[in-house]
């Protein structure tokens, strides 16, 4: 009988840890899916900036993201992002800023963890499969050469 109540303990304490460990995988993934639309938002955001060209002015891409939030460089400043997203694996705005001559060209998480996701992903993320850290999964804009 006590035989019989340690097994039904042991394999009580086995399954909830492995619901356990599954609900913490099943997050992390959706961690992942929101950094991939947030992600995105950012490089579209950035494409946005880049295509829209003042008056008398030149392509240009921004200098900080609050100017995807308010693009002074019109009269009506002109909103390519609708907010300044928290990075969702760290749960800050602490973006790692890809940048070229001052000017913001990309956005990377500064999570160092390792990512679940290893495959899977669309255009123009397919290099996210080689990742070793979501800090390399940089959404970044491909302006022509």
């Amino acid at each position: 009988m006590l035989l019989a109540v340690l097994l039904f303990i042991l394999v009580s304490s086995l399954a909830a840890s492995s619901l356990f460990v599954s609900q913490g995988t099943q997050a992390r993934r959706e961690k992942e899916e929101q950094l991939l639309f947030v992600g995105d938002q950012f490089r579209k955001a950035l494409l946005s900036y880049y295509n829209s060209i003042p008056p008398g002015g030149a392509r240009a891409l921004p200098r900080s993201l609050d100017e995807l939030l308010a693009d002074q460089r019109f009269p009506v400043p002109i909103q390519h992002l609708r907010r300044l997203y928290l990075d969702p694996m760290t749960g800050r705005a602490d973006w790692r800023l890809l940048m070229a001559n001052g000017q913001i060209l990309g956005v990377s998480s500064t999570s160092e963890q390792s990512p679940i996701k290893s495959g899977g992903f669309s255009r123009p993320y397919e290099g996210f499969a080689r990742a070793k850290s979501y800090s390399d999964w940089i959404f970044r804009l491909d302006l022509p050469s």
